[in-house]
């Protein structure tokens, strides 16, 4: 009996042929951990959730690949000006290979990719920006395509969507870089003025000259969850103003709250969301209801 009980407790200790191979599978899954409440779950089970987390819904960072994965139909995206990559307007040291380091290492040209899709059977065309690709910093062909987008979306009369997601104005581009503020907003607001529906966004983070342009100027501005929005950081404006912000300043709540912002939705819902959007505001839709008197 008490042999049987030491193979037990020896089996246990050091663990057997069978245990070990499952310990050793285990541990070469890919997991995340939530660097929020730091919950680990495996990358597949992340996927199946849309990269939210299953513990306290944190909506992670990801891909324009898989933002269009998530929300356009299947089959239905055409890319628009892939091939647009920056040169180096102010010979600022080794930008060139930085760039070329981020191609390889992300597989986009630059930090947006926008086109055309459906959502849910709704044509519109969309943009989304990478923060994997230089945290998304908004240089001249940032700046560039996301203005195409605005001109695209005017000329064929079909709603613009922008995912944001951005570190700000990049500076290995200097004064180049901030002019693309002004150009994407009064591109933005020629978009306007021909009655074209803008509906923005907003995703972790979304800083800087994003949130001071075209970020801010949707007709509709949707935010992720506890998404952090804001333009400078929270040290240099306390140190500005000489008060204590609170501790939810620059969250999507936050804005929310204040107007900044008009809806908080969750990727669960966001391309039913969107979806409803562009059908309420159709131009067909809006034709058909001033002709029957409604």
């Amino acid at each position: 009996m008490l042999e049987d009980l030491f193979k037990v407790v020896t089996a246990r200790f050091n663990g057997d042929d069978n245990e070990k191979e499952k310990s050793a599978d285990a541990s070469s899954v890919p997991m995340f951990k939530c660097p929020r409440c730091s919950c680990s779950c495996g990358y597949e089970q992340l996927e199946e959730n849309k990269w939210v987390c299953p513990e306290c819904g944190y909506h992670s960072r990801i891909s324009a690949k898989d933002r269009i994965a998530i929300t356009c139909d299947s089959g239905s995206f055409i890319e628009y000006d892939k091939g647009m990559s920056s040169l180096n307007p102010i010979d600022f040291p080794d930008y060139e290979g930085k760039i070329s380091a981020m191609q390889d290492k992300t597989g986009l040209c630059e930090a947006v990719v926008t086109g055309e899709c459906t959502i849910h059977g709704e044509r519109c065309l969309i943009g989304i920006m990478d923060s994997h690709f230089m945290m998304a910093s908004m240089g001249s062909v940032v700046g560039e395509k996301v203005t195409r987008a605005f001109e695209r979306a005017a000329e064929m009369n079909l709603p613009l969507i922008l995912f944001t997601a951005s570190g700000g104005a990049r500076m290995q581009e200097g004064l180049v870089s901030l002019m693309q503020m002004a150009k994407t907003s009064g591109a933005a607001a020629r978009l306007s003025e021909a009655g074209g529906l803008y509906i923005t966004v907003l995703t972790d983070p979304t800083t800087g000259g994003v949130t001071a342009s075209f970020a801010s100027l949707g007709d509709i501005i949707i935010a992720e969850p506890k998404v952090l929005v804001g333009f400078a950081g929270r040290r240099v404006i306390e140190g500005t103003i000489k008060q204590r912000l609170p501790e939810d300043f620059q969250s999507a709540e936050f804005m929310l709250e204040n107007g900044f912002v008009d809806l908080i939705c969750d990727r669960k819902n966001m391309r039913r969301t969107l979806a409803h959007l562009i059908r309420l505001h159709r131009p067909s839709q809006k034709m058909e209801d001033m002709t029957d008197g409604r």
